[in-house]
Order: C-alpha cells, then sequence, then structure tokens
C-alpha cells in the first residue's frame, strides 16, 4: 500500500507541459486538482512565470497518489493550454491569464471566447500577482503594517533605510 497522499513532484520542460500531463491522466491521475502560477521575475539565472499545477488518482480511497508539476516558462513566452487534457483546467488557465499575464496557446474552454476576464472589474489594467503590479492603495495612504525598527517615537536612530512593505511604489511614483 502506498503511503496515503503521496506526493510526487516533476519539473517539467515547457515545451514538454501537456505531453508530460497527458501522460499522468493515461496512468490514473485523472482528477484534476488546480493550476496557478508564481511570478520568479526577480531570479537572476532564469526570470518567469512558475507554473505549477496539481493532479490526483483517487482511484483507490486508501492508496490517494498525488502529483506535482512545474515549469518554468520565460518572461515573455506563452505555455500550451491544458484545456484539452482537462477541462476543468480552464477556468484555473483564464485566472492565471488574467492575473500573472500569460498566454495559454490553443486555450478552449468550449465557448469559442478565448482567453478572456475572469475575476477582474471591466476595464482593470494590469496583472496583479505579478512581483512588478504597484498597488495604488498602498501608494494613497501608509501601510498599516507594524512599524520597522528605528520609526517608533522612543527608538534611537538607527541610520537604516525604511522598509516599504511588498508592492509599495518608489516616493518618487504618483501625482504631486
Amino acid at each position: 500500500m502506498t503511503d496515503p497522499g503521496a506526493l510526487t513532484r516533476a519539473e517539467v520542460d515547457p515545451a514538454d507541459w501537456v505531453a508530460t500531463v497527458s501522460a499522468a491522466r493515461d496512468e490514473g491521475y485523472t482528477f484534476f486538482d488546480w493550476l496557478t502560477a508564481v511570478d520568479q521575475s526577480d531570479d537572476e539565472q532564469a526570470s518567469g512565470l512558475d507554473i505549477v499545477c496539481h493532479v490526483m488518482d483517487g482511484s483507490t480511497p486508501t492508496a490517494l497518489r498525488r502529483k506535482l508539476f512545474r515549469t518554468r516558462v520565460p518572461s515573455g513566452s506563452s505555455l500550451a493550454s491544458l484545456t484539452g487534457v482537462f477541462r476543468g483546467v480552464a477556468w484555473h488557465e483564464r485566472e492565471t491569464h488574467e492575473m500573472f499575464g500569460l498566454d495559454f496557446d490553443g486555450f478552449d474552454d468550449g465557448t469559442g471566447l478565448g482567453l478572456r476576464p475572469l475575476l477582474l472589474p471591466d476595464g482593470f489594467e494590469g496583472t496583479p500577482l505579478r512581483k512588478s503590479f504597484v498597488l495604488a492603495a498602498r501608494a494613497s495612504k501608509p501601510w498599516p503594517g507594524a512599524k520597522e525598527p528605528g520609526e517608533s517615537e522612543h527608538a534611537k536612530p538607527t541610520g537604516r533605510r525604511r522598509v516599504s512593505a511588498p508592492g509599495v511604489p518608489d516616493p518618487e511614483w504618483g501625482p504631486r
């Protein structure tokens, strides 16, 4: 008997993405769980987006098997869609496209409408889950988090520069 919930991880070349996930489906991993992205644009070795896909084989309740696939898509590139492998991946690919700006080649959710907005309001510009996205709300009002060392009225100045929270633009950003 395998470990309940045993997880196998696999690094996949973007060119082999669909073939690798299809092979897993054919091996019994017939339950698509989720797909998302992680912005790795600050990786000096190979910047881009990590696309992560989780599938499961639940055919035997006492021997749940899980696989996690990850591929690095270079900045400015696209990735082949998994909608031909798992129909349920369409929502996840639309969300990833909208939030991270990644195009999925061959995307087909059966509507013929292609990749289109899913969660954000009409007219929204930008990709809010990218590290480069400036959060306007953080630019317009002070960060409500805890004070940094040296910022308290009781502390002595340390000479450290003030650290901003993620998504807070430089002081030069925005209207004057």
